[in-house]
């Protein structure tokens, strides 16, 4: 005795579940990426006619309590004390010795401060820059 089959299968494939998950990674990653905060030191750059445009390998920055902050490449700044600020940059030079440094200080900070970093950086023949914001 034959037996048939009452349902048949269907060979197609529904995408509605798939587009229903592609949607909701990207809203996910829509609102995560409102969330990372690209520099969270919060310095207010002294203002300029122009912009220097460099690449550099390590910055300085000094916020406006007199804090140091110090970084390679991407990496996130680390504070430091000013008197470990040379070691560091001692450091990154031998990694690259053609690097540039960029030193984001705050405008309310005293110039001395700023000039401190730049003897240092002198001493040890690094080339530096002073990161400005555009003036309007």
């Amino acid at each position: 005795m034959a037996l048939k089959r009452k349902t048949k299968l269907d060979p197609t494939f529904s995408m509605a579940s798939m587009t229903d998950t592609i949607f909701l990674l990207l809203i996910f990653f829509l609102i995560s990426s409102t969330v990372v905060v690209p520099n969270a030191i919060k310095v207010t750059l002294p203002e300029a006619q122009r912009q220097t445009v460099t690449q550099p390998y390590s910055r300085i920055t000094i916020d406006a309590n007199l804090n140091y902050y110090v970084a390679a490449g991407t990496q996130r700044e680390q504070p430091v004390k000013f008197e470990e600020i040379e070691s560091f940059l001692q450091a990154q030079l031998v990694k690259e010795p053609e690097m540039w440094v960029s030193i984001f200080a705050d405008e309310s900070i005293p110039y001395k401060e700023v000039v401190r970093v730049m003897e240092i950086a002198n001493k040890n023949k690094i080339r530096m820059t002073l990161a400005t914001r555009v003036s309007k």
